[in-house]
């Protein structure tokens, strides 16, 4: 069990609040885009990765009819989405990585730009900061509906490297090959997961102050809101201190 992360809580709460918003199924429609033309099937029993992203869906309450467009269109090669990553420095020796997925990269291109300078922070050359990170499969599993022996029964045995207890949820980390059979384990032993995803992990984390923390999670916040990103990593982190005036 390796020890958690103060910044893991908060995005986890905020996570939980932006389900909330409708951008939440737009996200999840690109998700299964992306699910679709990486597994190479639209068919959810012969895609474990598809199908992870389809029982998200549903716990999301969206309609059956918006993530099945998303197939259609993933099955569609005349149309689609072209993926977009940016890499920037942000404060206090922070990297940050903002996945996208656009139908037009003229235009994501320099509203992405715009907004990295406009919260104080700098885009960077392609391979600049992206080695900090590795992608993995990650499950979150509220504390409440699994003990951490459970999941260390289920999930290790299944392939995962790693549980993380970050107090009111557990993160089961898996490597890419790994992770349908460890999705598949979980929901054999009826073990729920808030979240199911490959997606990328900083190896070693920078400890920012309050100051800087409120600039990153600023720039954040903006990135997240714009539609053609998918995803934001960062490898800071913050004090206990800190992490209790961010969620003040």
């Amino acid at each position: 069990m390796s020890g958690h992360s103060h910044w893991a809580g908060i995005k986890h709460k905020k996570a939980a609040n932006d389900a909330k918003k409708g951008k939440v199924f737009s996200r999840l429609a690109k998700l299964v885009y992306i699910a679709v033309r990486e597994g190479g099937s639209g068919n959810p029993d012969d895609n474990p990765r598809l199908r992870l992203i389809v029982d998200k869906c549903r716990l999301a309450n969206m309609p059956k009819d918006n993530w099945k467009r998303a197939i259609d269109k993933a099955l569609d090669t005349s149309t689609g989405y072209t993926p977009m990553t940016f890499e920037a420095y942000g404060q206090g020796g922070a990297a940050v990585i903002i996945e996208c997925l656009t139908d037009n990269t003229n235009r994501t291109g320099p509203e992405i730009r715009n907004l990295v300078e406009k919260c104080g922070a700098k885009l960077a050359k392609e391979g600049a900061v992206s080695y900090l990170f590795q992608r993995q499969g990650v499950f979150t599993v509220n504390a409440e509906k699994a003990t951490e022996d459970q999941l260390m029964e289920v999930a290790l045995e299944a392939g995962a490297e790693d549980i993380v207890d970050q107090g009111d949820f557990f993160e089961v980390y898996t490597s890419p090959n790994a992770f349908a059979a460890v999705g598949e384990a979980l929901a054999k032993a009826g073990i729920e997961t808030e979240e199911a995803e490959v997606k990328l992990i900083a190896e070693n984390s920078v400890e920012v102050g309050l100051n800087d923390a409120r600039k990153l999670t600023n720039l954040i916040d903006k990135l997240d809101e714009h539609e053609d990103v998918q995803n934001v990593y960062a490898n800071f982190d913050v004090s206990d201190e800190v992490a209790k005036q961010l969620e003040a």
